[in-house]
């Protein structure tokens, strides 16, 4: 059998190889993808044998022909950014393509940079292509994305919950409220009281709920939170100018909580130029887990997101979609995992009331 799967490589393995190998018929050899329950054990077994030999793959344009179905799914990508740590958009789309190969689905991407040019992407693509299914990602109060994609019947699940509350909707999400709650319980653990919070504008439903985290944690432990929260765009230069303020005040905090990995990085930067040791004089951590994370020094205590699970439930949700029997619940809301590494260091008890600038003094 290695020497036909040799064999056949250049040119692509056809039914009619497997029917030959498994000295069956090649309506047999179809029959044991499409319709097993007609063959007798033992040579279902055997040609099935012979699929996974040869490394048969079905051919998809001919199966769309006759199931009506491409096992295509449109996905949205959008271009990279000098000003912020590696997004999770190659780890998602890694993971998103490997359960979705699983199953026999495949992606096509297409390139927007707000919710108009992404439903003109999509437009095209309906027009133009035998897309299945669209994996939406992103959610947000009044998203139109999805009114669109329901109106034209269009199957899709989405990363990112409803923030409108729509029961129907099939999405799947981070808990970032636990996510940075779990940060704040590791930062009490390490001493620390006054913890201050740098988080996205308010009209990030993302950024509302993590920061939500926060709150939470402050209000179990008796933490203060006035002038301790500030905001910034999710860009290394905003979230550096933004961290110099918190760190110039009166009685400035001894950890900063970040909503992302790249305001943590420029957190770290304006400590360096106030001549502060990041994880030494002041705790910082992030949150995303991006590569640069693990890279900086000191390595940045982060929140990881299950992107695996994410992408293996929502190619769930698209295979229940188009077969028209939903998943039950419709929802799910993964947690994250705690990161720790040097950026938040063990602070020393005896300093706990001194500001960062007098704390330079022990090191």
């Amino acid at each position: 059998m290695a020497d036909r799967r040799i064999r056949y490589a250049d040119r692509g393995v056809t039914l009619s190889h497997v029917a030959v190998a498994a000295n069956v018929s090649v309506q047999t050899a179809s029959n044991a993808l499409n319709a097993p329950d007609r063959l007798a054990p033992g040579t279902l077994k055997r040609t099935l044998a012979a699929i996974e030999s040869l490394g048969y793959k079905p051919n998809r344009v001919a199966r769309a022909l006759r199931n009506q179905s491409s096992r295509l799914i449109a996905v949205k990508v959008e271009a990279a950014r000098s000003d912020r740590a590696a997004p999770l958009l190659d780890q998602f789309l890694h993971a998103l393509s490997s359960c979705a190969a699983d199953v026999g689905f495949h992606l096509i991407l297409c390139q927007a940079d707000d919710d108009r040019s992404e439903l003109a992407a999509y437009q095209e693509l309906l027009q133009t292509t035998a897309v299945d299914a669209v994996i939406l990602s992103s959610t947000h109060r009044g998203d139109p994305r999805i009114a669109w994609l329901r109106e034209r019947g269009v199957a899709f699940a989405t990363f990112g919950r409803s923030w409108d509350g729509d029961e129907d909707l099939a999405w799947v999400d981070i808990d970032g409220k636990a996510g940075i709650e779990s940060v704040m319980g590791h930062l009490v653990e390490q001493g620390h009281r006054r913890i201050a919070f740098l988080g996205w504008p308010n009209d990030s439903d993302v950024g509302l709920d993590r920061k939500q985290g926060w709150l939470a944690a402050c209000r179990r432990h008796g933490l203060p939170t006035q002038h301790l929260a500030v905001e910034s765009a999710d860009d290394f230069d905003y979230g550096r100018s933004a961290a110099l303020r918190l760190l110039s005040r009166q009685s400035p905090p001894s950890a900063v909580v970040c909503t992302s990995d790249t305001l943590a990085l420029g957190a770290m930067r304006a400590m360096s130029e106030s001549g502060l040791i990041p994880g030494v004089d002041v705790a910082v951590t992030g949150f995303d887990a991006s590569p640069a994370a693990a890279l900086t020094t000191p390595g940045l205590t982060t929140v990881r997101q299950p992107l695996d699970e994410v992408a293996s439930e929502l190619i769930n949700h698209v295979e229940a979609e188009l077969s028209g029997n939903p998943i039950s619940p419709r929802h799910s809301l993964l947690t994250p995992t705690l990161v720790t590494r040097e950026s938040t260091a063990r602070q020393i008890p005896v300093h706990l009331t001194d500001p960062p600038h007098h704390r330079r003094s022990h090191r």
